[in-house]
């Protein structure tokens, strides 16, 4: 089993910046990969940013050059660096994980809403 926690959400305006954070714990040498996905009520699940064990990270085309996504392997935590936030990166967020053996975990979601 594998526990996550999100850290980092909150309210942002336009142009500005906010850092989410996830921490896994557990067996946490079981999983394969990570990453953040978001919700919006009436709207289809998106996956915003993976990173790989090895490093390679993925991004959805809407936050390529503004979401950076990031991992401390000595903490077994997970970073969203989001910049340039626009109105409709309001969702809620929350942190995924992959095993190996493909069972997915997920934490509580934090919610970011962007508005002036």
């Amino acid at each position: 089993q594998v526990q996550l926690v999100e850290f980092g959400g909150g309210l942002v305006q336009p142009g500005g910046s906010l850092r989410l954070s996830c921490a896994a714990s557990g067996s946490t040498f079981s999983l394969n990969g990570m990453g953040w996905y978001r919700q919006v009520p009436g709207k289809e699940r998106e996956v915003v940013a993976h990173i790989t064990n090895s490093g390679s990270t993925n991004y959805v085309d809407s936050v390529k050059g503004r979401f950076t996504i990031s991992r401390d392997s000595a903490k077994n935590t997970v970073y969203l660096q989001m910049s340039s936030l626009k109105p409709e990166d309001t969702a809620v967020y929350y942190c995924y994980a992959v095993a190996f053996n493909s069972i997915g975990y997920w934490g509580q979601g934090t919610q970011v809403t962007v508005s002036s």
